[in-house]
């Protein structure tokens, strides 16, 4: 296993919001998480990074495309990768990430894509990828813009809008660049078909039971509505081809799918 540390592996359980690569009808959600690491590389290449450092690195689909055209890649994340994953030369650690095993280690780039949401708290997280960064290097975090989000998914423990999470950041950060991830032609067809799929399962509770769940239970319900949903695509429309350019990335738009902050200029707190 290259670069695994951290115990026996197990297979991932399907969840419905970590994606696992060969999945097909999810395919669109893939091209849309793939765009922030694409737009990571470029940065990476541009400023000359070597030493990245991935938070929440998932079943490991990223991490793998990060590996392949940078030299030095760090993930860390608190189950281990997918088999596909781990063929790449990352080296994947299992830990907490507001408590990271990396004793004095610092990076050029860090990235932590679709992470801060399911955390109550972000504070410990955010100090830690603030210490981790080197001072001329930069950090880029992803999540969804909430005024754009269905809203439904039960791992989520709070979204964010733009100017919110550059509130946040800037307790962190002395420069905070604010970006979003738009979509446009097939995706953004998907994406309104997706969401109006998803409104009429949600009129069959209108008086929002499913809000009351016991989590484990509501977990077990959103990975089985997230295939279901997808499946009346790909039975009705189709799931579309999609690339790259049909989610571009460009100044902060409230209308945007998700918010992409560029930090830099780390504040010394907690060392």
């Amino acid at each position: 296993m290259s670069g695994q540390r951290g115990g026996h592996q197990h297979e991932l359980t399907f969840t419905g919001e970590r994606l696992h690569e060969e999945d097909a009808l999810f395919g669109v959600d893939l091209v849309r998480h793939q765009v922030a690491y694409q737009h990571a590389i470029r940065i990476a290449r541009e400023r000359g990074a070597r030493k990245v450092l991935e938070l929440g690195s998932g079943t490991g689909y990223g991490t793998a495309e990060l590996a392949s055209a940078l030299p030095e890649v760090i993930a860390i994340d608190r189950i281990a990768p997918l088999a596909t994953g781990r063929t790449s030369s990352a080296h994947f650690v299992r830990a907490d990430l507001a408590a990271l095993p990396l004793a004095s280690a610092r990076f050029d780039l860090t990235v932590s894509f679709q992470v801060i949401e399911h955390l109550p708290d972000p504070t410990g997280y955010l100090d830690a990828i603030a210490r981790h960064l080197d001072p001329a290097g930069v950090a880029l975090i992803t999540t969804p813009n909430r005024l754009q989000s269905d809203g439904e998914n039960p791992f989520h423990v709070h979204e964010y809008v733009s100017e919110e999470l550059a509130a946040r950041l800037a307790h962190h950060f002395a420069e905070v660049e604010m970006l979003a991830i738009s979509l446009r032609g097939e995706a953004a067809r998907y994406q309104q078909e997706r969401l109006r799929r998803i409104r009429r399962i949600v009129r069959l509770d209108p008086l929002g039971l499913r809000k009351m769940l016991p989590s484990t239970l509501a977990e077990w319900l959103f990975a089985r509505a997230a295939r279901l949903v997808r499946r009346g695509i790909a039975a009705g429309e189709g799931i579309p081809e999609v690339g790259y350019d049909d989610f571009p990335i460009g100044p902060a738009d409230p209308g945007a799918l998700d918010l992409m902050a560029v930090c830099s200029k780390p504040i010394a707190r907690g060392r």
